[in-house]
């Protein structure tokens, strides 16, 4: 009998140490192959630029670049890479916060040795004090996306319905917390309206933007923000008519 429990005693505990070292093989395997997959900051930057040429071009939608920009940044490059790609080191040593809204700080890119000399896009990054945020505004013409480096973020997106003489008709879509790593994008098409406040500091977002997008409207749009009050009249299909403000207005109330 007691030859009988050490026996099958054995062939357990030998199950469970074969089941542990497939299962260590299979995961130490997933992150080599992960790791393999990311790029260097290099191609990652002319990856960037080249969806940015191509939604220039019409040659992808505004919606497809979105995809490929939160691809390209939440799974092609180590966050440790895209800081030293921006020298992010440097920008936080010299930030200098402001007390409402967000400072904007423009990040020099590499220009030679095989990356692109003339980027399809422009690039800022965002600091941010605690309780402070990039206030609610939406985009004409324009497709942008960002990446929390550091600190966490209250975030928010509503797509852009309609547009009235003095409202703006959007539908809540994202209203969620984004942490460092975590994306989101903006385009004439989906996602048209954010505002992002910062729940910690300090607080650092990436941001890319590509202008001039031709939009599908008949009623030419200028480029840029466009402030709105996202706490507007509530409709009965849970979307808000948010009334136009300016950018002094969007910054005393939301900043």
């Amino acid at each position: 009998m007691d030859n009988e429990i050490l026996r099958r005693n054995f062939t357990h505990n030998s199950i469970k140490t074969i089941l542990s070292i497939s299962l260590l093989e299979h995961l130490c395997a997933t992150d080599l192959l992960a790791a393999k997959d990311k790029y260097t900051a290099k191609k990652w930057l002319h990856a960037v630029h080249e969806i940015g040429l191509n939604v220039k071009q019409t040659d992808i939608s505004q919606i497809q670049w979105q995809k490929q920009i939160e691809e390209l940044f939440q799974n092609k490059i180590e966050l440790n890479e895209l800081l030293k790609l921006i020298n992010f080191d440097q920008i936080e040593k010299s930030a200098k916060f402001v007390d409402n809204g967000a400072r904007s700080i423009r990040p020099k890119l590499p220009r030679s040795n095989g990356y692109p000399e003339r980027l399809a896009f422009g690039s800022q990054v965002f600091a941010l004090k605690k309780g402070r945020s990039v206030v609610p505004h939406g985009h004409n013409n324009m497709a942008t996306a960002f990446i929390v480096l550091k600190g966490n973020f209250h975030g928010r997106h509503y797509d852009r319905i309609s547009d009235e003489k003095d409202h703006m008709i959007i539908k809540p879509t994202i209203d969620a917390k984004f942490g460092p790593g975590q994306t989101s994008s903006v385009s004439d098409e989906k996602d048209n309206v954010h505002w992002f406040k910062a729940e910690d500091e300090p607080a650092f977002i990436f941001n890319i933007h590509v202008l001039g997008l031709p939009n599908k409207i008949s009623t030419p749009r200028r480029t840029g923000r466009l402030y709105i009050d996202p706490e507007g009249e509530k409709l009965g299909d849970g979307s808000i008519r948010a009334p136009f403000i300016d950018s002094k207005k969007a910054h005393q109330k939301y900043g």
